[in-house]
């Protein structure tokens, strides 16, 4: 997005990037509590926006860590003790649907672990290391994962702990279960479900946010 801008907080629909996502687990019945993984300092902004957007639903913080696998170790550490199951989702991915972090939940129930993706529909190419076509890759059995990745609370603890152990870095919560064997169930997402990169997405995210409103008979806010 360019140096010194928070994806987060840019403005799209009406409202804040973060607001969406937030809304989005604030309307889901199987989500009990919400935890927000954020920066020092941030905490009035994100209680303002909890009382703005009129969220009930219990929330708390956790301060976000050095890498990635850091700051949902800080989340978890802020789960309230009796609960048994956890859906970690990017901030910055607002037009995830609740019928796909319920799917995903409902999976992890099955298996212990489970991820929101797409099948690949590109056709992918390796790179030699000399920017050319070293071959062509099966994309078969290939599959771009997104958020919700949702976990029995003990599975990504443990998970997570091996990781930070070795000291590896991982992209996702799920290459975590890779480490310690623990199966994780894909879940296709049918819907769009992009993530704010580049300021491109914005225009995308925007028009999606508005059909959806459009659909459920609502009206997005106004900046």
């Amino acid at each position: 997005m360019g140096s010194g801008v928070d994806k987060l907080l840019l403005v799209v629909a009406g409202r804040p990037v973060v607001w969406h996502t937030w809304a989005l687990f604030e309307g889901i019945t199987e989500i009990h509590e919400v935890v927000l993984v954020v920066r020092q300092g941030m905490e009035d902004f994100f209680s303002r926006l909890a009382q703005d957007g009129g969220f009930k639903k219990p929330f708390k913080f956790a301060l976000g860590g050095r890498e990635r696998q850091d700051s949902v170790w800080n989340g978890l550490e802020a789960v309230s003790p009796q609960s048994q199951w956890v859906a970690i989702q990017d901030g910055a991915r607002p037009c995830t649907t609740p019928a796909t972090v319920q799917a995903t939940l409902a999976a992890a129930q099955r298996t212990g672990a489970a991820v929101a993706g797409q099948r690949m529909t590109d056709t992918v190419k390796e790179e030699d290391g000399r920017g050319r076509i070293a071959r062509t890759i099966d994309r078969s059995r290939l599959w771009s994962v997104q958020t919700p990745q949702a976990f029995r609370v003990d599975v990504i603890r443990r998970a997570l702990a091996e990781v930070r152990s070795r000291g590896l870095p991982v992209t996702d919560d799920t290459a975590a279960c890779e480490w310690t064997g623990q199966p994780v169930e894909l879940v296709e997402s049918p819907d769009p479900n992009p993530k704010v990169t580049v300021p491109a997405d914005l225009a995308v995210v925007e028009l999606l946010l508005q059909r959806r409103a459009a659909a459920s008979g609502r009206e997005e806010p106004k900046p």
